[in-house]
């Protein structure tokens, strides 16, 4: 290959921009330059922007922030004192069954046996749920003991005598404010512990 060849080769490459590479044989391949140029295997990769890593960062604050307004879980489920046991999930399953097999029998002790337990089993997590930060369940924690209040002051007044509408209006006008009461104790119950709960996720 004569000089003067090569001199024209070599400006061709700088006028097209490329980067020129040795091949194995001692000639040379053109490379260009631009976003598509995929770099070689083995060379030194660029660092990051900085401005990707605060955005990110920002990000990732901003969601912690937020997380105790969400009402999904945030973390980990808490698990049972009786953990791997899963004791609270078979009650539930037990009681399904009972229930079902109590109302196609007729047969009242074993419906109200199965309500108890599918019951029993639900409170124990929800309350295990609520009261870690968890996930929010004011609602139903406030409306179980709103509904024995109020089986409790309509038997009672069953046993007094009222009849009709007395049984049904008599014991709403405990069951609102009871249930307004407890709800808006178990909502400032749970977002204290969720605060408490982000902040322990935030500083791992």
């Amino acid at each position: 290959m004569s000089k003067r060849n090569a001199g024209r080769r070599g400006k061709a490459r700088k006028r097209r921009g490329g980067t020129a590479i040795a091949q194995p044989g001692g000639g040379t391949s053109a490379q260009a330059d631009g976003p598509a140029a995929m770099p070689e295997p083995g060379a030194p990769q660029l660092a990051a922007p900085r401005g990707s890593t605060r955005q990110r960062g920002a990000r990732r604050g901003a969601a912690d922030r937020g997380a105790h307004r969400d009402p999904g879980g945030v973390g980990e489920r808490p698990d049972a004192p009786w953990h791997p046991w899963p004791f609270s999930e078979l009650l539930i399953l037990v009681g399904a069954i009972g229930t079902v097999v109590g109302v196609v029998n007729a047969d009242a002790r074993l419906l109200f046996a199965g309500l108890a337990a599918v019951l029993i089993g639900t409170v124990e997590f929800t309350i295990r749920e609520h009261r870690t930060g968890y996930r929010s369940h004011s609602a139903l924690l406030a409306a179980v003991p709103t509904a024995l209040v109020h089986g409790g002051v309509a038997l009672g007044l069953f046993a007094l005598g009222a009849r009709g509408a007395a049984l049904v209006i008599a014991p709403l006008l405990i069951d609102v404010p009871l249930f307004w009461l407890l709800f808006r104790m178990l909502r400032a119950r749970f977002e204290d512990a969720r605060r408490e709960r982000v902040f322990a996720l935030g500083r791992r």
